[in-house]
């Protein structure tokens, strides 16, 4: 992490839920960066006020990560922030199903989940990173 961050920078957790990725947006936002904070459902409020509550600075958008369209606009809504410096991706899910029993139809869901998702939000993120000659991308 940049010891110094600028009060623009910005880190995008995607999949801000209440364990993980709840803990990666309270971390970096102690450390100066905005927290952009998405997750497809749920409540995010508790989380931002926990952010903004120890000093920090942060942003709840609900947003699907499955959906091309909507990754497009979240990062877009991230960078109008301020650059994103740092993209966490930790969308997924337990799912506890024995291989055998396990359909087509649910291994793609959980494929679109994790893996797809995945993509999409990399894509999206790093060209803007490119560009600045900076940016970190994790996946958890």
């Amino acid at each position: 992490m940049n010891p110094h961050p600028t009060p623009t920078e910005v880190c995008l957790v995607v999949g801000a839920g209440d364990a993980t990725g709840g803990a990666i947006a309270r971390r970096f936002a102690r450390e100066g960066l905005h927290v952009v904070a998405s997750r497809r459902r749920g409540d995010l409020s508790r989380l931002v006020a926990d952010i903004e509550a120890a000093g920090g600075s942060a942003t709840a958008v609900h947003s699907d990560a499955r959906d091309e369209d909507a990754v497009r606009a979240l990062v877009s809504k991230a960078e109008q922030i301020g650059p994103i410096t740092a993209c966490i991706f930790n969308v997924g899910g337990n799912v506890r199903f024995p291989i055998a029993e396990t359909s087509a139809q649910v291994y793609r869901k959980v494929w679109e989940m994790c893996a797809f998702a995945a993509f999409l939000v990399g894509r999206e993120v790093v060209e803007p990173m490119r560009k600045r000659g900076q940016g970190t991308l994790l996946f958890t």
